[in-house]
């Protein structure tokens, strides 16, 4: 479990293909030793460390990972969003993010706001019923609140803060974002759904008086 507040800035160093799809080497100074097996929250997905030597760890990309997420068209030198797990008594700055993907969005517009900026994302419309004014949303991992909800697009301001210290400052119209919705909405929805399917069962049913 995380949080979507990124703690380092890594560079991808390298990919090597595997049996299993692919083998990506992150550089990461200032991160500190890892256990083999740790989780670690890399563009908003949950990934396993399989070796670390110095500041720099790799992970095994399953060939569903690389369908699934954007992390299959990483090249070296592209900036990642880095994120330890969460651990008991930490505070919780942003909101609770799985590091389960749930698809992969654009970037649609950018727009600067001084030193900030406006960025606009397109994403799956079978997500934008999870995506509400003012609710919660992870964006290549990064914990988000957007402003604005409309059609297949959302959008969220930035201050300089964010831009400089994630992966989101360097993003271009038409760069792939992975996305994962509010585990809450995840529920609630599911709720909702099983109670108009069987009303006559579960936490929805309204007893006579």
């Amino acid at each position: 479990m995380f949080t979507g507040i990124i703690e380092h800035l890594g560079q991808v160093s390298r990919l090597e293909p595997v049996s299993s799809g692919q083998r990506l080497y992150v550089r990461a100074p200032g991160l500190g030793l890892l256990k083999q097996g740790e989780s670690l929250c890399t563009n908003g997905v949950c990934l396993t460390v399989v070796w670390q030597q110095g500041d720099e760890l790799a992970y095994d990309l399953s060939h569903e990972t690389l369908r699934l997420t954007s992390l299959g068209g990483l090249k070296p030198g592209q900036a990642v969003n880095l994120e330890r797990s969460l651990a008991v008594g930490d505070r919780m700055g942003g909101h609770f993010v799985a590091g389960h993907v749930d698809g992969v969005g654009r970037v649609a517009a950018i727009a600067p706001q001084g030193d900030g900026s406006e960025i606009t994302f397109e994403a799956p419309v079978a997500l934008m019923p999870y995506i509400a004014e003012k609710g919660s949303v992870s964006v290549e991992g990064v914990s988000l609140t957007p402003w604005a909800v409309a059609g297949n697009r959302f959008t969220v301001a930035f201050i300089p803060h964010t831009l400089q210290a994630t992966n989101l400052g360097g993003k271009q119209v038409g760069d792939p974002v992975n996305l994962e919705i509010d585990l809450l909405a995840r529920y609630l929805r599911r709720l909702l759904d099983a109670g108009a399917a069987q009303p006559q069962a579960g936490l929805f049913v309204r007893r006579p008086l």
